[in-house]
């Protein structure tokens, strides 16, 4: 057993995680509730000009990924050398702050600011998932970051539906009730989380240099094919992308989808995506290994992405979702692989960088659909190309999977001698 782990005796592992599970699905949950009033607030407080409230939309959004980009390695360091605790407290209660705050915004640049909060508090997840690797053994991480990421994407799905109930009776009551779910979240975390990371495993100082997020991408370049994995943790995200910045227009534009269908489509894909996470990461991992998980994820996300911008029916899209929802497979997988590269020292520092990568993604991505999807539907084409943003994302995961077989075949490898040495 590592030093960290020590830190959380075997009786409270199991409070301590079923704790982490409670953050990812609350943050995402409040995150997902306020999704569908955020525009609608934008819009009544520029006037009800709606272009003028979609450019301001597209601002919040990329403001929300720069803080990712550049507190994600803050996080991530100071967890190193603080432990993961007192960051993750901080860190939810500052998403509380967060949601009241934009509860109560009087004018949009209090709501701006409460975006900008909420982009720096959503780094908590850095933390959770340096928690995760704290406490768990190398060969369950794949499984346990999957339930993860099945906890944040049931609360993707189900928060936006919530939100859009409760935006029926009061536009801001929504934000109200995230701040009520981020609180009880902290006061749950007071009394139950231990602390993960001994003394003696935390780094013995902290180094300023590692609040540069470009810092942790030069300290990325330096681990060799660690890089190599890191690129593939911002095409994921990056692809991923496409369906939040184009797939309510998409869906009305090409099949005449109703926002009731469309809700009910994203419900599906993100319940397919949660029992995939929960059920089959785990099998597939102690089956294929975290290599051909991740390659079998990229595969699908290859598929799921192509067929999708081919689909000229809706019924042609839903049929290919069952592929798709194998995109899941691929982050679990890629941070099992990635956490067994670094030691106990640095696993807030991978986190905070792979954050970093993720929040580039969240501005790029907008900016590049966006501009696809509204080309490709312009009239200077002689036919519309509805699908070409998908095409986009399918052409990243094919680069994904690419470099994944030349990357993760050394690491895979590797891990695999270290078990068997152990073994004998």
């Amino acid at each position: 057993m590592s030093v960290a782990s020590r830190a959380v005796p075997r009786r409270d592992s199991r409070a301590a995680f079923g704790f982490l599970l409670a953050t990812a699905l609350m943050n995402s949950l409040s995150f997902g509730i306020v999704l569908p009033v955020l525009p609608n607030l934008i819009k009544l407080m520029t006037g009800g000009d709606t272009a003028q409230a979609s450019e301001w939309s597209s601002l919040f959004a990329m403001a929300w990924g720069a803080m990712q980009l550049v507190c994600g390695p803050a996080f991530g360091a100071l967890s190193d050398r603080i432990g993961r605790r007192p960051v993750l407290l901080v860190s939810l209660f500052g998403f509380a702050l967060d949601a009241f705050a934009m509860a109560l915004a009087p004018n949009l640049a209090w709501l701006f600011v409460g975006r900008v909060l909420s982009g720096v508090t959503a780094s908590s997840l850095v933390t959770a998932n340096a928690y995760v690797a704290d406490v768990t053994p190398p060969e369950g991480r794949a499984r346990a970051f999957g339930r993860i990421g099945a906890a944040v994407s049931f609360g993707f799905l189900a928060g936006p539906v919530l939100g859009g109930l409760l935006a029926g009776i009061d536009l801001r009551l929504p934000c109200y009730l995230s701040g009520v779910l981020a609180t009880l979240n902290f006061l749950y975390g007071l009394k139950a989380l231990p602390e993960s990371l001994a003394p003696e495993a935390r780094a013995a100082r902290f180094d300023w240099r590692r609040l540069n997020p470009f810092a942790s991408f030069a300290w990325l370049r330096s681990r060799g094919d660690l890089f190599g994995l890191a690129l593939l943790a911002f095409l994921f995200p990056l692809a991923w992308m496409v369906a939040p910045t184009i797939f309510v227009l998409y869906g009305g534009y090409r099949y005449g989808w109703s926002p009731a269908q469309i809700g009910l489509v994203m419900m599906l894909s993100g319940a397919l995506g949660t029992l995939v996470q929960v059920g089959l990461v785990g099998p597939i991992v102690a089956r294929v290994g975290e290599r051909g998980a991740l390659l079998l994820g990229a595969a699908g996300g290859v598929i799921g992405y192509a067929c999708f911008g081919l689909a000229a029916t809706g019924i042609a899209y839903l049929a290919i979702m069952p592929v798709y929802v194998l995109f899941n497979l691929f982050m679990p997988a890629l941070q099992g692989l990635m956490t067994r590269r670094v030691g106990e020292l640095e696993q807030g520092q991978l986190q905070g960088a792979l954050q970093a990568f993720s929040g580039l993604a969240a501005i790029l991505g907008p900016l590049v659909y966006g501009a696809a999807f509204s080309w490709s539907i312009g009239t200077q084409l002689a036919r519309p190309m509805p699908g070409f943003a998908y095409y986009i994302a399918a052409l990243l995961m094919a680069g994904a999977w690419l470099l994944g077989w030349r990357v993760a075949r050394p690491v895979a490898e590797e891990t695999a001698q270290a078990a068997e040495a152990v073994a004998r």
